[in-house]
């Protein structure tokens, strides 16, 4: 039985690049995840793991529109090892393939161009009837 998941929370580190790939849009992140930690004798310490994640299609176009350097994300994917030959030499990558992902927080408003960001709904106070509210 084999099972291939990853399950990351972190910050980018840098703006989500895209490209296309025949008819898809694939998406280049950059994510940065802390861990803390505590020595035998009483430091504290923190070291910081920097992962390649790789994103396909929609997922990838609404990363690139909602997401930039610096944000949080939750990321749900699996490990994938690429493999190419450099002269002679083989080189190889592991990488990780975005299945899933959800926002984390409200993002950074100045960050993007506001035409990019979803607006946000209001509701004047005056509109709202006490006998509609559910609780």
């Amino acid at each position: 039985m084999n099972f291939n998941r990853v399950f990351l929370l972190g910050n980018l580190t840098r703006d989500v690049e895209t490209r296309q790939a025949g008819s898809s849009t694939v998406a280049s992140i950059g994510m940065a995840v802390n861990r803390k930690y505590r020595t035998s004798g009483g430091e504290d310490r923190e070291e910081v793991l920097y992962v390649d994640i790789e994103a396909w299609g929609r997922q990838a176009e609404v990363l690139a529109q909602y997401v930039g350097k610096g944000d949080p994300l939750f990321i749900e994917g699996r490990l994938k090892l690429d493999q190419w030959d450099d002269g002679g030499e083989t080189r190889r990558k592991m990488k990780v393939v975005l299945e899933s992902f959800q926002f984390i927080g409200s993002g950074r408003e100045g960050q993007k161009p506001a035409s990019s960001r979803r607006p946000a709904e209001t509701v004047p106070a005056g509109d709202i009837d006490p006998d509609e509210i559910p609780f």
